[in-house]
């Protein structure tokens, strides 16, 4: 009964703080003109989003801050993990700012990108290392009771899993809902594993969940608001923080195996771009787009990329 609770609870609460709240942020941000802008050259389709709303990940970030802040006294575990997804929030915030609120298109360069996430990501490090009694050992998927520790390598390993996980998630949200629902997946998948190891962070799991289930409403095909930066950035946080808490980074490339996927179409694109003299190994990157330009509608690769993480977040139960 108690497990039951402890799980209802916050789910329900981020859920019902983000219904509550989207038809009273959405026209506000509207009224700001944070519209998005679509590329020329992207699916004719897209065209038809521009104006849509975007920053939305506000919404997500305030349920989930105002559902688990009650929960930090006993649960002093989930303080890393919404100090990596807030942090990470707040640098896409600032991108999501300057882009369509100043109008400046470029909004952070790459450079004021990357040094906000390092800054933020040693942060997370020193405070996982100096405040906490996680091991930086990595659970191995498929081999109960191994772990895999890297020693000296273990920092940099962890500033790279991070920072990737950050950007595969920003580049997963591209279509209506997409990164919503591949999110709610993995956030769930960390619940069951928080609750069935005790690792004390299943209050912010649930709170992402029921948030994100909450803000689907609003950003399902057709959107009424994009999660912009703010979201994604966040989620990527959350997906990265939850994972080293439980001692699981390795376990990402399974249950985020399609973040994994958008961020390599990207690289794979611009480095056969740059080899060939212009050609293109994808119709179009990240991969998404690609699928779309083979004729899927924007509503099937966002049901198969979920039905994908849905098995492959079972796939990942079966590997611990």
């Amino acid at each position: 009964m108690g497990i039951n609770s402890s799980v209802a609870i916050p789910v329900i609460i981020a859920f019902a703080i983000s219904v509550i709240a989207g038809p009273l942020i959405i026209p506000f941000l509207k009224r700001l003109h944070v519209g998005q802008t679509e590329r020329e050259e992207g699916p004719k389709s897209h065209l038809k989003k521009t104006g849509t709303p975007t920053m939305g990940g506000i919404l997500i970030l305030g349920s989930v801050l105002l559902t688990s802040l009650p929960y930090v006294r006993s649960y002093p575990k989930i303080i890393p993990v919404l100090f990596l997804t807030l942090g990470f929030g707040l640098i896409g915030f600032l991108d999501d700012y300057i882009k369509v609120v100043l109008k400046r298109s470029l909004g952070l360069t790459p450079v004021q990108k990357l040094s906000g996430q390092i800054v933020v990501t040693a942060v997370f490090a020193y405070y996982l290392l100096h405040y906490t009694d996680v091991s930086m050992g990595m659970k191995i998927p498929f081999l109960p009771g191994k772990y895999l520790d890297f020693g000296i390598w273990n920092i940099p390993i962890l500033f790279f899993i991070v920072i990737g996980t950050a950007n595969g998630t920003n580049f997963t949200d591209g279509l209506d809902g997409l990164a919503s629902s591949v999110t709610i997946m993995v956030a769930t998948f960390f619940t069951v594993v928080a609750i069935g190891t005790g690792s004390g962070i299943d209050p912010v799991t649930c709170a992402v969940a029921g948030s994100l289930l909450g803000f689907l409403l609003f950003n399902v095909y057709p959107a009424r608001v994009f999660m912009g930066d703010t979201g994604s950035l966040a989620l990527g946080g959350f997906v990265a923080s939850c994972a080293y808490m439980m001692q699981m980074p390795l376990f990402i490339v399974i249950v985020g195996f399609i973040y994994l996927a958008e961020v390599l179409s990207v690289i794979i694109q611009v480095s056969y771009f740059k080899a060939t003299g212009g050609k293109r190994f994808f119709k179009m990157a990240p991969i998404h787009h690609h699928f779309e330009l083979c004729g899927w509608s924007e509503t099937r690769v966002v049901a198969v990329f979920s039905i994908v993480t849905a098995l492959l977040c079972l796939v990942g139960l079966m590997a611990l």
